[in-house]
């Protein structure tokens, strides 16, 4: 038996496929369902099987269309208002997926009211537990996801789900959870890139603190998450087809000009530090380099015509991979090549350090804006400091105190943004691409 995780980095989130030699089946696969039909070409196995453990909050599933291709049943939870046909599975359900694969459904709710985890049993082999959004490395899946109405039943239900995979499984199953490697579905940062449940009753929280401590830290540490996860439940319930990822149109000097004039988001996918040294006026910097759908996703108006440029097709094509994930299915236009050739002029504007900031403010008045997330402000931020998170920054646009603005957050690339969006408002700016624990030092 092999258990083969899926990554996605860029979203936090792992998918995994399990077959024995012959069979597989998938749990909670990504919506880029290639790399699940490569995997299957590249072990020589046939997919029979397809578990969710919920309805995703964080990213359009490729499980429906994946079942749809391979012929695989699709296993939903029976309780989810889905509006296609799958293979309903509750607690306590067990699939034979073969003789060496063995799948049985827990109820796990607290991340949803519908999750469930899958134990996999095979003979000979450790047992495994697929968790999903409910018991992370060293944390849970956070509660708030359905609504502040429902968060506190959620939190409560969260910490008897933890304690139920514990008290019902031996210490020495693994597990292996979807989020939890930087996604926002994390409750609280997490710890490893592997657990079992004996290292999670040592470290884990919702194992080791009483509940209502759990309940109270918990929800105490609840920050923000992306707008667009607002999207992602009716995507998932409706039954998401496979993504076109075939190249888009391609976009001309004069079409570029156009769509910029006319409002449209064109966004230009090079590091920070090349969009900073010259751009096409009124684009906007989402480096590919970074949290590039998270953050998108996050500030782009859903449903807006969307325009990519790049170094190069392949950078396109990687961000275009990236946005289906989330439900950005086709964009308007891309470009691809030398930036000169996208314009007869460029804007640039300055990027420092720290240090550089701490030189300037001895000699000149300029605004300090800090684009990090409340929690981050909080925890400490620099004198007279202006703060705006990022995701409130198109909207308080004019809060933005008049003058030179240095922005900053955390490691530069929310920065960058946010410095890309002042720029092509008109604003003078530079983008402090340094590190924030270097700010002490300085």
């Amino acid at each position: 038996m092999e258990i083969v995780a899926v990554d996605t980095p860029t979203l936090g989130d792992r998918s995994y496929l399990v077959h024995d030699g012959e069979v597989a089946f998938a749990v909670d696969p990504q919506r880029d369902i290639d790399r699940m039909l490569a995997l299957l070409e590249d072990r020589g196995v046939r997919l029979t099987h397809v578990f969710e453990t919920h309805i995703h909050n964080d990213y359009v599933t490729g499980g429906f269309a994946l079942a749809r291709l391979t012929g695989a049943a699709y296993h939903v939870n029976a309780a989810d208002p889905v509006s296609f046909e799958r293979e309903p599975i509750d607690d306590g359900d067990v699939v034979e997926v073969s003789q060496a694969l063995r799948v049985r459904a827990l109820a796990t709710p607290g991340h949803t009211f519908t999750h469930l985890a899958y134990v996999l049993d095979s003979p000979g082999e450790v047992p495994a537990v697929f968790t999903g959004g409910s018991l992370l490395f060293g944390s849970t899946g956070r509660p708030d996801l359905l609504g502040p109405a429902h968060t506190g039943e959620l939190v409560h239900a969260q910490y008897s789900s933890a304690r139920r995979l514990a008290t019902e499984l031996p210490d020495e199953t693994r597990v292996f959870p979807t989020h939890g490697f930087g996604s926002f579905c994390s409750a609280t940062p997490t710890s490893g890139e592997e657990s079992t449940i004996g290292r999670e009753k040592r470290i884990n929280p919702a194992l080791t603190e009483d509940q209502e401590s759990y309940v109270t830290s918990l929800v105490a540490g609840l920050d923000v998450y992306p707008a667009y996860y607002a999207h992602m439940g009716a995507a998932n319930i409706a039954g998401p087809g496979a993504p076109d990822l075939s190249p888009p149109e391609q976009a001309e000097p004069a079409e570029l000009r156009k769509r910029i004039d006319a409002g449209e988001w064109v966004v230009d996918l090079r590091h920070r530090t090349a969009f900073a040294a010259g751009h096409v006026a009124g684009t906007l910097n989402f480096g590919i380099d970074g949290g590039f759908a998270t953050y998108l996703g996050w500030l782009l108006p859903w449903g807006s015509p969307l325009t990519l440029l790049g170094d190069s097709p392949e950078q396109v094509a990687e961000a275009q991979r990236e946005l289906v994930r989330i439900g950005i299915d086709r964009l308007a236009a891309a470009a691809a090549g030398d930036v000169r050739d996208w314009a007869p002029e460029l804007r640039s504007f300055p990027t420092a350090s720290f240090a550089d900031l701490a030189q300037v403010r001895h000699h000149r008045p300029v605004v300090v804006l800090d684009v990090r997330r409340g929690s981050e402000w909080a925890e400490g931020h620099l004198h007279h400091a202006v703060h705006i998170p990022l995701h409130e920054l198109l909207e308080r646009m004019a809060e933005v105190p008049d003058g030179e603005v240095w922005v900053h957050c955390k490691s530069g690339y929310r920065a960058a943004i946010a410095a890309s969006l002042l720029d092509a408002a008109g604003r003078r700016v530079v983008s402090v691409n340094d590190d924030y624990d270097a700010h002490v030092a300085a």
